[in-house]
């Protein structure tokens, strides 16, 4: 149903992302959605869950290859999937990443029930997303 993005760069892996379209209950981000804005999947057709977010270590310093590897994933999943919008649960400082990269915020501190965790619930129009991922020279093309 979803998708597993892995990046590689010098032949090395550095990363991962899981994509998954929201409306069959299958995320994090779509049990908290449930809490914060039950009306929110209704705002946002053809929404896809962008989670499980992971980079090796040493590329989570600075920000020009984590970029590179959302804008190539974002690219390919446009080429195979109808996608409007991306959403997402993350920690805080997740959010700030991801804010960079055209997400805004949409829920702070959502209570994962039966937990003592929190979430922070990201939405980004594909459009405003892909564009703040663009490389320079295609953002001024753009």
């Amino acid at each position: 149903m979803g998708l597993v993005f892995a990046f590689e760069l010098h032949d090395r892996l550095i990363g991962t992302i899981r994509l998954v379209p929201l409306g069959h209950g299958l995320t994090l981000t779509e049990q908290l959605l449930s809490i914060s804005d039950p009306q929110a999947m209704s705002r946002w057709p053809q929404a896809w869950d962008a989670g499980r977010l992971v980079v090796a270590p040493e590329y989570r310093v600075g920000q020009d290859v984590l970029k590179r590897c959302l804008h190539l994933t974002l690219t390919d999943l446009l080429e195979h999937a109808d996608v409007r919008h991306l959403a997402g649960s993350c920690t805080h400082i997740l959010s700030r990443l991801y804010r960079r990269f055209g997400f805004s915020l949409f829920a702070r501190d959502v209570l994962l029930p039966g937990t003592e965790k929190t979430y922070c619930l990201i939405h980004g129009e594909v459009g405003r997303v892909r564009e703040a991922l663009a490389p320079a020279a295609e953002a001024v093309e753009a």
